[in-house]
């Protein structure tokens, strides 16, 4: 396993997170303390949940194993949470307000039996909450011991941007992660909210690097999935009026790279994918969300392997989502470039 910095802080986590969404619901609580155990044997130290998994379960199964293991190896783990989706029928019982903040975090701390979670991330933004409310209660936390640091989940480039901004003026803690949907299939945030985390320090912490099992060769082109998948309806999405590939031919051309590197290796697929996202700009930590624990066993074979600069390209360019010409193709960047003139400056 290795190991980086949580985003700017000084806490240092496991490059891989054990995400616990599917405990309580996929996974029982015996195969989820199993999940835990080989997490933390193979070196792991950063477990992610949150209040509405499982209905609040993923915390309690999170608590119970941890009360029942030594002390060395609950100060191994970095635990992180979550709130602000809804946790009753109340008109307050969700978002990001200071009553529904402060009575989720007390929750979360009780079912995870801890005095203090080191990671509390605000799960969404709240449009109805002001995001001065929403500091001022994370400050009033961090300064009261129940929390070590503050994350954000699933915000955009200028929510994230406008937090940090107000976080640092008023002197309250500014978040140090961002966890966003991540992978292969779904490379957009590279676009806008990648450059805003270069830009202010933040770690990414992908969630669904798999792509919700595409990525581990789950599918083939042959054979179409039933129900609702990334392939949607209308797998074209306009796409081809920009000069792109479709949804679709991107999806296979992806998977079909991923296989050839991982049949070169004599790894998994599900492998490739975790390590090209572990070696991306700006990510500390990628969650792994196996159901089993022989998926959790192969997702850890992860843990020490770096592609090759030529591997990296051949699914850099396959996976290529192919911005529209404005404001992020070419021609958009372009009018944000600028280089340096040739020769020597004049006065030099």
């Amino acid at each position: 396993m290795e190991y980086r910095q949580l985003g700017r802080s000084g806490c240092i986590v496991s490059t891989l997170c054990l995400g616990t969404m599917t405990f309580g619901q996929e996974t029982d609580e015996a195969g989820a303390h199993d999940q835990l155990d080989r997490f933390v044997a193979a070196g792991g130290t950063l477990i992610d949940t949150a209040d509405v998994y499982a209905s609040t379960t993923s915390e309690s199964i999170i608590g119970r194993w941890l009360a029942d293991r030594p002390s060395d190896v609950r100060d191994q783990v970095v635990l992180a949470t979550k709130g602000r989706f809804p946790t009753g029928p109340g008109a307050n019982d969700v978002g990001l307000s200071r009553r529904h903040l402060s009575r989720a975090l007390d929750a979360s701390l009780r079912r995870l039996q801890v005095d203090t979670i080191d990671l509390y991330q605000v799960h969404s933004w709240d449009p109805l909450t002001p995001v001065e409310e929403t500091l001022r209660f994370l400050d009033d936390a961090v300064t009261a011991g129940k929390v070590h640091y503050v994350g954000l989940s699933n915000f955009t480039g200028w929510q994230l941007q406008r937090t940090v901004d107000l976080a640092g003026f008023h002197g309250w803690p500014v978040p140090v992660t961002l966890q966003p949907q991540y992978n292969l299939l779904v490379r957009e945030i590279e676009w806008e909210i990648v450059p805003a985390c270069a830009a202010n320090g933040l770690g990414l912490l992908p969630w669904s690097p798999l792509g919700g099992g595409w990525l581990t060769g789950k599918y083939r082109a042959d054979e179409r999935p039933s129900g609702t998948t990334r392939l949607g309806e209308d797998p074209e999405r306009g796409m081809e009026a920009y000069g792109r590939r479709s949804q679709q031919q991107r999806t296979w051309d992806v998977l079909e790279v991923v296989e050839a590197i991982a049949s070169e290796r004599g790894v998994s697929m599900a492998q490739v994918a975790l390590a090209w996202v572990v070696d991306r700009p700006q990510v500390t930590s990628v969650i792994l969300g196996a159901r089993t624990s022989e998926q959790l066993d192969d997702n850890l074979g992860a843990a020490e392997l770096h592609l090759t600069e030529e591997e990296t390209a051949r699914l850099d360019d396959a996976s290529d989502p192919g911005a529209a010409d404005y404001p992020y193709g070419e021609p958009g960047v372009g009018q944000r470039s600028r280089e340096l003139p040739a020769g020597e400056l004049p006065g030099r």
